[in-house]
């Protein structure tokens, strides 16, 4: 960050002054046309557009005033090309919020003009160092301060922008530091404040303000530790001083305990010890040891198989020992005997026949060479069966490492960590406790012949080997990494980085021995908290709670006398010292800064104090000379540029695609609805239609909860002609009280089968209306529910010719059904109610019919004249009509011959040939 803002700065110093050129500058509200060097802010333009003009900082709506800038901001094909420190602007939306990136913009020329350059918040603390500022003129963000040097190694802090450096105290500038404001409580001295309010912290910082050294890291820049160290004297205030070293092969890196783990991740266990049933390798004593209670494994005694921890009595003896019959926890051997069982002498033994001499190497044996005894010589030891001698050092001979037991004739283990020990001065009288270790298993280190986790308190880790411990300098109680570097000290002195002092320096306290230092942030402490300072440095001269802070209140200043904060005059939005003569900003918005003091800004009528810039709106344009009395050519006056935004006339926009999308959303919406509501009412239309009809011929006789049923079926699912007349058949069913079928294919028909009588009664125009036939029909059904005998005539009888001849023709008009088929068929009565279906009496029979000629005869009408039935007389049927007569003549043996009895129903047919290869006489055919 240093380095581009230095670069920038030159850049500042080589550049050239920008020409004046016409132009317009506005703020929401208020445009001037003139000329102008100013940089600042953006510039709007739009293709057809009179001119282009530059924005200073601000808000901008799509009201906002006057004419011309409203048409631009409100333009769909308008752009903005920002200056530096305002990329951050966007015309994609309005309102258009015109302001300052988090950081510091410089210009090359006073009011914000000439070459700019911007500089956001540093990613890190700028320290004890300074930036020169070659600018005339400066801009800042909101809620970010700038701590600037002047003159004679003056601080102040800049709060608000500078449109004119010149006005400064002194000069020249040398930038210390810029920060933000929006951090609550204040970062620490390493960390740095964003802009939205969050302490960024450096590398090996930690802490909600970045107070602390994360863990391995030191010092007040929190280093890292050394590669090689695990860990180290670590902290904000730490020395950084190796404590635990790197240990290469660590038993804890595959899984062992009591080994040293190798290149290929296997562990080797020490002598004696094996896998755990957990799985940690190295964990346990092998078959033929036993556990210590110093945590070693040692070697059962010579016979035994198993012995018991801790105490290593025998618990299972060698094939060819026995129990000892006064001391139960050893094993001895069994005598050696010869073929006669006579006992051998001793240092021999029995090989079956006779008694032989053992080996040199052995007391007693139970075979002839050394593997074979059971008690070594004065010099030997017992190994793995065998008898071996020691070297010098009392190592045992081929046992890799083994040490020799002078008490117990045997070879012992060196210990649980260590993996080489040794007897100095070996003898027959050493003892086995005089064992030292000469190496032992990664991570224990070697302190006084012993392998112990951590160096004893005087002594150190040679850094050397890191397995052996030294001896700390007798001025040190402790120390590290050498014998001189003291961490605590002797004779009541206090250790100081490593040197022992009588009293610690100004910038430490004393603490357990020793010197701590204080926080980076504070000159002297109370303690080693950022928190507990005492006093403060030059660069966060400001105590306040402990805490030493970089600045003071925006509205104060630090007083170097008292070391406190002051409130700055009235007149100064921020200042530099007391008295209204100090101020580097003006808190009214009628006032503007000059040579440090707040004046009268006597803007022209047609301008502003502009808020933020601290200057007129006149100051940054020069306004054109009248023509004439100057060479410049004059400005061409633009159409809007002072006038009010026009109610009429609105520049309208395209569409967005979503836009689109939920207009015709909302149109299929209402189309919808609509046919909905037109479904609805075409319902409501029919029901009430069908229900006009019902109640002029008396069918709708009451509405139950099944007719409720059905209509609600019929609302949701539609309406459905067979099922309406299904529905209407059996509400009249159920108000008569007939028995009904619902599977039963007539009763599902019988309301189209009424509607069917009715229409062809009406056509033949015969004695009765439809209404009177209807309302006969109904009376019959009311009849036959309430067992009242009915008018009609009964279904159940056999439609005999000979009788039907002798019924009045009103009879016959009145009888509303015939034989059924299945009568017609077999000439018997069905035993279930006949369906009760309407006569057609004037209906042509069929010409196969024995009674043709009959029902010609009776039934026949002339459909043009009705016939005329009397109350007391019988209807005169019309002459026959030429088809009948016809019928009469080709059939002369119809009438003469009746059904017989023998079968009902039926007639003799007697052919007759109606055709003729001559001129028939049949009417029909000519």
């Amino acid at each position: 960050m240093l380095s581009s803002l230095l670069a920038f700065t030159a850049a500042l110093v080589a550049s050239a002054v920008a020409q004046s050129s016409p132009s317009v500058v506005c703020v929401a509200g208020q445009c001037l046309q003139g000329f102008t060097n100013t940089t600042i802010g953006a510039k709007l333009s739009a293709p057809g557009a009179p001119v282009s003009v530059l924005l200073l900082p601000g808000q901008y709506t799509s009201t906002t005033n006057p004419q011309l800038l409203h048409n631009l901001l409100t333009s769909s094909s308008a752009s903005l090309t920002p200056s530096a420190g305002f990329e951050n602007a966007s015309l994609s939306t309005l309102p258009l919020n015109l302001a300052l990136s988090a950081g510091l913009a410089v210009y090359s020329q006073p009011l914000y003009s000439g070459q700019a350059g911007f500089s956001s918040l540093p990613s890190a603390p700028f320290g004890n160092t300074s930036v020169p500022l070659a600018a005339s003129s400066l801009a800042l963000s909101n809620n970010v301060w700038a701590a600037v040097s002047v003159g004679s190694n003056q601080r102040i802090v800049l709060w608000d922008s500078v449109p004119d450096v010149s006005q400064l105290p002194s000069s020249p500038l040398s930038l210390l530091d810029i920060q933000s404001s929006a951090c609550s409580p204040a970062c620490a001295g390493a960390g740095i404040c964003s802009a939205e309010g969050v302490c960024t912290c450096p590398p090996g910082f930690n802490g909600t303000s970045c107070e602390s050294c994360g863990p391995g890291f030191f010092g007040p820049t929190c280093q890292a530790c050394p590669k090689d160290c695990t860990t180290c004297d670590e902290g904000i205030s730490g020395t950084g001083r190796c404590l635990v070293p790197v240990i290469p092969n660590e038993p804890s890196t595959c899984n062992c305990l009591n080994g040293a783990c190798g290149d290929n991740g296997q562990c080797t266990c020490n002598a004696g010890w094996t896998t755990s049933d957990n799985g940690t390798a190295c964990a346990k004593c092998a078959s033929g040891f036993f556990l210590t209670s110093a945590g070693d494994c040692q070697v059962c005694q010579f016979g035994c198989s198993e012995c018991a921890d801790t105490s290593g009595s025998c618990t299972s003896c060698k094939k060819g020992f026995t129990r000892n019959s006064s001391d139960q926890s050893k094993c001895d051997a069994l005598p050696p005997a010869s073929s006669d069982g006579e006992a051998c002498p001793s240092n021999t033994f029995g090989d079956g026949i006779n008694c032989t001499a053992c080996s040199s190497s052995c007391a007693t044996c139970k075979g002839p060479t050394s593997n074979d005894c059971t008690a070594c010589a004065t010099g030997s030891y017992m190994f793995n069966g065998s008898c071996v001698g020691a070297d010098s050092d009392g190592v045992c001979v081929g046992s890799g490492g083994f040490i020799a037991d002078n008490v117990r004739q045997q070879c012992s283990t060196c210990g649980a960590k260590c993996t080489q020990c040794e007897l100095p001065g070996f003898s027959a009288g050493t003892r086995i406790s005089q064992v030292q270790c000469t190496k032992c298993i990664p991570g224990s280190v070697l302190s006084q012949g012993k392998c112990v986790e951590s160096c004893p308190i005087g002594t150190f880790v040679s850094p050397q080997d890191n397995l052996t411990c030294i001896a700390c300098d007798s001025s040190c109680n402790t120390c590290s990494g050498s014998a001189d570097f003291c961490l605590t000290c002797s004779s009541n002195q206090l250790a100081s980085n490593g040197k022992c002092v009588s009293s610690c320096p100004s910038n430490s306290i004393s603490s357990s021995g020793s010197c701590i230092t204080c926080h980076p942030d504070c000159a002297t402490c109370s303690g080693p908290s950022f928190t507990q300072c005492s006093s403060c440095p030059s660069d966060r001269p400001v105590l306040t709670n402990g805490r030493c802070l970089p600045t003071c209140g925006k509205t104060q200043y630090f007083d170097k006398t008292s070391s406190s904060c002051q409130s700055c005059d009235s007149s100064c939005s921020s200042c530099s010292g007391p008295g209204p003569s100090n101020c580097l900003a003006c808190s009214s918005s009628t006032q503007v800064l000059r040579a440090g003091s707040c004046t009268a800004a006597n803007c022209d009528g047609s301008s502003n104090v502009i808020p933020g810039l601290g200057l007129c709106l006149s100051q940054l344009v020069v306004a054109p000379k009248p023509s004439g009395t100057d060479s410049s050519a004059p400005i061409p006056s633009i159409t809007g540029l002072a006038d009010p935004i026009s109610n009429t006339t609105t520049t309208r926009r395209s569409l967005e695609w979503w836009q689109i999308l939920l207009m015709a959303l909302g149109c299929a919406f209402i189309f919808v609805v609509v046919l909905m509501l037109y479904r609805r009412r075409a319902r409501k239309q029919r029901a009430k239609r069908t229900a006009q009809f019902a109640a002029a011929k008396r069918l709708d006789n009451g509405k139950n909860w099944r007719w409720r049923l059905i209509r609600f079926g019929e609302k949701i699912f539609g309406h459905n002609a067979s099922r309406r007349g299904g529905a209407v058949h059996l509400h009249t069913q159920e108000q008569s009280g007939a028995p009904h079928d619902d599977h039963d294919p007539i009763y599902e028909t019988e309301a189209v089968k009424l509607k069917k009588l009715r229409d062809a009664e009406e056509a033949r125009r015969d004695t009765y209306d439809v209404g009177k036939f209807i309302d006969a029909y109904g009376d019959s059904r009311k009849s036959r529910s309430s067992r009242v005998p009915s008018t009609l005539p009964s279904l159940h009888g056999r439609c005999d010719y000979r009788h039907e001849r002798e019924v009045p023709p009103v009879s016959r008009t009145n009888r509303l059904s015939n034989h059924s088929m299945y009568s017609e068929v077999t000439g018997m009565p069905r035993h279930t109610p006949e369906p009760r279906q309407p006569v057609k009496t004037d209906t042509m029979p069929s010409r196969f019919s024995a009674s043709t000629s009959n029902s010609y005869a009776f039934s026949s009408r002339d459909r043009d004249q009705p016939l005329v039935v009397l109350d007391d007389a019988p209807p005169v049927p019309k002459p026959p009509t030429e088809a009948e007569r016809y019928v009469m003549a080709v059939r002369p043996g119809l009438l003469a011959s009746p059904p017989t009895t023998a079968s009902p129903g039926s007639y003799w047919i007697q052919p007759t040939n109606t055709g003729s290869t001559t001129k028939s006489r049949n009417p029909f055919r000519q």
